[in-house]
């Protein structure tokens, strides 16, 4: 039985992808809060609409990547072929990505359409 070892496993590419990974993240947070910020004070739909422009999407999408290719060194870490874990990693990174870009975007129709109220969850307790 043979056995995949990778001689020189990518613990450089893991780290660098971690740390990218959370630089984007924070970037896609300080872009996300200035934003909500200028449409709580103004109340325009014109700042929503800026959640379509680079500014948002380049951050998410550098997290995006970081996070697939973290997860693909990761598992080729742990002796699966390179090939496998980015097979594995990018439709799962993608599809998660996608899934909560859109609940981020229903979120912010919710909070636009009735303020922070539409979104406090203390008042569904029973």
């Amino acid at each position: 039985m043979n056995y995949y070892f990778p001689a020189d496993p990518p613990y450089f590419l893991f780290a660098i992808s971690l740390i990218a990974g959370l630089a984007c993240g924070r970037s896609f947070e300080v872009t996300l809060r200035n934003l909500v910020n200028v449409w709580s004070k103004s109340k325009s739909t014109r700042t929503m609409l800026e959640l379509k422009s680079a500014s948002i999407k380049v951050p998410y999408l550098g997290m995006t990547i970081s996070i697939a290719v973290f997860m693909s060194t990761g598992l080729e870490i742990f002796g699966l072929p390179t090939t496998f874990g980015y097979i594995v990693a990018v439709p799962v990174t993608v599809g998660i990505a996608a899934l909560i870009w859109r609940q981020l975007g229903q979120m912010l129709i919710e909070l636009e359409k009735g303020g922070s109220a539409a979104l406090d969850l203390d008042s569904f307790e029973g």
